[in-house]
């Protein structure tokens, strides 16, 4: 007997902004993506505290050409075909069909392209999963209104959503609308003095992409009931309290609360949870919600909840010695784990953990859209890449999901991130690489950009034929 049930989704995950590059040709507009350079400003310009607009001659942008997907496409599904994906999930970059977001009629170049893309899919018995907005918005919708803080955002997205829900329809039935939608709930804990009044306007402005999210569920299902649309959250219920003091206990239920169910709550559940006062009252909130918004929320509940692992943090009301590093799991190290090269700690138990308390909470499909180590990773003179690294890595979350699905949670599918190597979301770095797949190109941006399979694709391969039995 198989150890994953038959038909169980096995693929992996791109974004658009992170490996399509080409980001202005085919009438592609500039996004926010665009302007965030390699190195030490990349961070405050992503997080909004140091303003860019335009961009600088003397700085290097990854995003730009990233690893060339735009030209490659048809050579990497033609990899992730030989892997034996039956999912693959990427992104549609708003821009391309829309350049500056706000139009009424979208750029044909745009819709050729994904359409084409999708097709590949198909023809290689590849399911796409498609993000809507996976961190990239338009620059002019940031310059002209103010991003996701105007409510004239949800009508925009709106437009957009329906324009891919139609001009893709019979070649996606698989939707995410908003990557790691709650993340801006968790910046705040990770920048000392972060502002008051940005706290406030976060809670608006993830107000206006609930409904929007919501809204897209709705026009999804009346342009095709079959289409199958999900959140994605950013991490799961996977903050350990660092000790047994009933302090620390608390505290890890109130950063979930916040981080992670105030958000899921609202896109499965369709209502503010009980819980949300006591938030808002916490930061001075007072959210504009308007009565149509709350029979959004109602009507457009999520059909499947996705979300993104890669490991676990803790939390403490005790002086901590030792620090964690990695993007969102700043906060005390952990003594009975292990960390990779970045500071993310090593938690598979973590995994079949967060996998437990989602499907409790909200009895949703479940599917696990982001995992994955980012290592250094050395081709050698004949071509290859050996990485038993990720291999243990991966083998490890594999059997995690197993022993989830033998508790009785209902999984359906894994897009480990990122299939291909591509350009890190949080340092622009090549160098920490994801993949199953090498691509030769550097920090600098230098590099043929040619694809090497490493040992970890043939592993993949033989897991995703023999179902998840073989892990050899």
């Amino acid at each position: 007997m198989a150890s994953f049930p038959q038909g169980f989704l096995w693929g992996g995950a791109l974004a658009a902004n992170q490996s399509e590059g080409a980001y202005l040709e085919g009438g592609k507009g500039l996004t926010t993506v665009d302007t965030l350079p390699h190195g030490a400003h990349r961070l405050p310009v992503k997080l909004g505290l140091e303003k860019r607009f335009t961009l600088r001659e003397d700085e290097f942008y990854p995003s730009h050409q990233a690893i060339d997907f735009y030209h490659r496409y048809k050579e990497d599904i033609a990899l992730m075909a030989e892997m034996g994906f039956s999912v693959f999930r990427t992104s549609i970059a708003w821009s391309r069909l829309f350049p500056r977001g706000d139009e009424q009629q979208p750029n044909p170049q745009g819709i050729a392209f994904y359409r084409s893309l999708f097709e590949e899919c198909k023809k290689h018995g590849i399911k796409p999963l498609v993000t809507l907005c996976h961190f990239d918005v338009p620059m002019h919708l940031v310059m002209e209104y103010g991003s996701w803080r105007n409510r004239k955002m949800v009508d925009f997205f709106s437009h957009y959503a329906r324009t891919c829900f139609e001009a893709f329809d019979g070649l996606v039935k698989y939707w995410l609308t908003f990557n790691e939608i709650n993340v801006p709930l968790m910046i705040k804990d990770l920048i000392p003095g972060y502002p008051a009044e940005n706290i406030r306007q976060d809670f608006q402005l993830l107000h206006h992409q609930y409904v929007a999210s919501a809204r897209a569920v709705k026009r999804a299902h009346e342009i095709d009931p079959e289409n199958v649309v999900g959140c994605m959250i950013g991490g799961g219920p996977s903050t350990y309290p660092l000790t047994c003091d009933p302090k620390d206990v608390l505290l890890v239920q109130e950063k979930l609360q916040e981080g992670i169910y105030y958000t899921a709550d609202v896109m499965a559940k369709g209502a503010y949870p009980y819980f949300a006062p006591k938030i808002w009252k916490k930061y001075g909130v007072n959210l504009d919600i308007t009565p149509e918004d709350v029979v959004d929320l109602q009507q457009g509940t999520v059909d499947m909840i996705t979300y993104s692992y890669y490991s676990t943090s803790c939390a403490t009301t005790h002086p901590v010695t030792e620090t964690a590093g990695g993007n969102l799991n700043m906060g005390p190290k952990n003594p009975y784990l292990m960390y990779s090269e970045w500071g993310w700690s090593l938690d598979p138990d973590g995994l079949r953990y967060s996998l437990n308390e989602y499907y409790a909470r909200y009895h949703l499909p479940l599917m696990v859209v982001e995992n994955g180590l980012g290592a250094s990773d050395t081709l050698e003179a004949d071509g290859t890449v050996h990485d038993p690294y990720r291999i243990a890595y991966v083998k490890a979350h594999v059997q995690a999901m197993e022993a989830a699905m033998a508790d009785g949670v209902d999984l359906r599918g894994y897009t480990p991130w990122g299939c291909i190597d591509l350009v890190s979301s949080s340092t622009g770095e090549m160098k920490k690489r994801y993949g199953f797949i090498y691509v030769d190109k550097n920090n600098d941006g230098t590099g043929t950009l040619k694809r090497y399979r490493k040992d970890s694709f043939y592993w993949y391969k033989k897991c995703i034929a023999t179902n998840g039995e073989d892990l050899t």
